[in-house]
């Protein structure tokens, strides 16, 4: 009797050890990317529940890097450009997880064909997130086409915000810099795409997920069942891509599956072995990957 008391109370103290390990949760600010839909995946699937891992779904890169500065979340997702400007802050902050490139991802979208805004003397209406990777890619459009000397009036919208703009005033010559999914309700409204991350853009765009050294330590087991769930997620994707789909499309503005298909070519996935293509790439912009899990 003695010797079955003392085996029970053995499986009780591994089994309260084991849930010590996540009794604080891990809180994670995500926001609507292809590059991130198998955190949502995993998310909902229930994957990271045994973890204490909560996704919290916001609608911008700067709200998610926002909420992170707030306390609120205690790693952000976002691109080199968040990373750099969160950097100045937190000293310690580092990559530890890689999600993907982007491969058309990012574009830019007008109601006018490229020409109209070469010759263009009037002011030109931009929408972007300013806080963001937005930024590169418009002044890499800008340097691209020659327009550097056009006339830009900036609205500072989120990107849900500027996904519902209307082409409804077509003397008003606007630009719009946006990402995969939110670009399939602006070429509803006629929008067009004038350049991508997929052929005229030569700005490299990562995405990853950031955090302190000091929340690292604090939740490394954490972290590394997050990066596990999430390259199963990955896998599970390439095999199954239906599924997939139904369980991620109210993260991602309940895009259709034939627009969720097609924006899956607008990246490419890198969480595994990087190329060294890219490696060189990710030198390039002094961007670290020394600290990835």
């Amino acid at each position: 009797m003695f010797k079955v008391f003392t085996i029970l109370l053995s499986f009780l103290f591994m089994f309260s050890s084991c849930s010590q390990s996540y009794e604080k949760q891990l809180k994670v600010s995500v926001n609507a990317w292809i590059g991130y839909a198998p955190l949502f995946y995993a998310y909902d699937k229930g994957w990271l529940d045994e973890y204490n891992i909560k996704i919290l779904n916001v609608v911008s890169l700067a709200e998610s890097m926002s909420i992170y500065d707030s306390k609120s979340s205690d790693a952000f997702s976002g691109t080199q450009y968040e990373y750099t400007l969160a950097k100045t802050k937190y000293k310690t902050l580092t990559p530890i997880m890689l999600f993907d490139k982007s491969n058309g991802g990012d574009m830019v979208m007008g109601n006018f064909p490229i020409e109209t805004y070469q010759s263009s003397k009037e002011k030109v209406e931009v929408y972007l997130e300013i806080d963001s990777v937005n930024s590169l890619i418009l002044q890499d459009f800008l340097h691209y086409y020659k327009l550097d000397n056009i006339l830009l009036h900036y609205n500072n919208m989120d990107q849900e915000s500027i996904s519902i703009l209307k082409n409804s005033d077509k003397n008003i010559k606007k630009l719009i810099v946006t990402y995969s999914p939110y670009d399939t309700e602006l070429k509803k409204s006629g929008f067009k795409t004038l350049a991508s991350t997929k052929d005229e853009l030569s700005i490299t765009v990562l995405d990853a997920l950031f955090t302190t050294q000091k929340t690292f330590s604090a939740h490394q087991k954490q972290f590394k069942a997050l990066k596990l769930q999430t390259d199963r997620a990955i896998e599970l994707l390439h095999r199954d891509p239906k599924e997939f789909y139904n369980h991620v499309r109210h993260y991602l503005q309940d895009i259709s599956y034939e627009e969720f298909e097609a924006t899956l070519d607008d990246i490419k996935w890198i969480n595994k072995e990087l190329s060294p293509t890219l490696l060189q790439q990710i030198e390039k912009i002094a961007f670290p990957v020394d600290g990835l899990i």
